[in-house]
């Protein structure tokens, strides 16, 4: 399902996060951890964005040689 996980890991992983942290601290600790991976995943997209502009500015170059 989530990277190798299926229903019963991801429901003890909940059982595990609702004991050390209560069940008043969760909802906080995933927000946190969604943003985390939102923001991962933006700064991936945009170096995946700068290194493509990188590469055509590179092959548009004329004149330029590979050694």
């Amino acid at each position: 399902m989530f990277g190798g996980f299926g229903v019963p890991e991801l429901i003890l992983i909940l059982i595990i996060g609702l004991v050390i942290f209560g069940p008043g601290k969760l909802p906080d600790i995933g927000k946190a951890f969604g943003k985390s991976i939102k923001e991962f995943k933006s700064a991936q997209s945009d170096s995946e964005d700068k290194n493509t502009i990188e590469a055509k500015a590179e092959l548009d170059e004329p004149g330029k040689e590979d050694k």
